[in-house]
């Protein structure tokens, strides 16, 4: 007697665990709005997949035929907590309407580094923006637009 086992993929397991039908594609959009990670981290664990597919092709297994399919793949599989893209990606995977008690070490090293340079103005606007999960640079570039040097 023999036992066929189907391999799950990762969005088998998503949709699973949301009551979906194994094979749905989800959107970005619907995928934040299922696990209540923000879309702009979300898109950036996609984009990540998309440029692995463009630029590392020996990393995509064979029967992925497009970019946006292996970014698909990655997010995938970054939601799901037992995955080694899950691991890599966490950075990016933030809940929506939380902001960090404190800035990591190196952002404060750099803010402090940064303020030889700009107005308290600045600094604090660029310390509100991290604490609300943007990085280093988009902080300071919106600082920059919002309240100049």
């Amino acid at each position: 007697m023999f036992h066929i086992i189907m391999v799950q993929t990762y969005k088998m397991k998503f949709n699973r665990k949301y009551n979906q039908p194994l094979n749905k594609s989800n959107s970005i959009l619907e995928i934040s709005r299922l696990t209540g990670y923000e879309k702009k981290g979300l898109q950036t664990i996609f984009n990540k997949g998309v440029g692995a597919f463009k630029t590392n092709p020996q990393s995509v297994r064979p029967h992925i035929k497009s970019a946006d399919a292996w970014g698909m793949s990655r997010l995938y599989a970054s939601v799901n907590p037992s995955s080694k893209a899950h691991k890599i990606d966490k950075v990016h995977l933030v809940k929506s309407g939380t902001t960090k008690k404190e800035l990591t070490d190196k952002q404060k090293d750099m803010l402090k580094k940064h303020k030889v340079h700009h107005t308290k103005k600045h600094l604090d606007f660029m310390k509100k923006e991290m604490m609300n999960g943007s990085s280093f640079t988009t902080a300071h570039q919106k600082a920059k637009k919002m309240v100049g040097k």
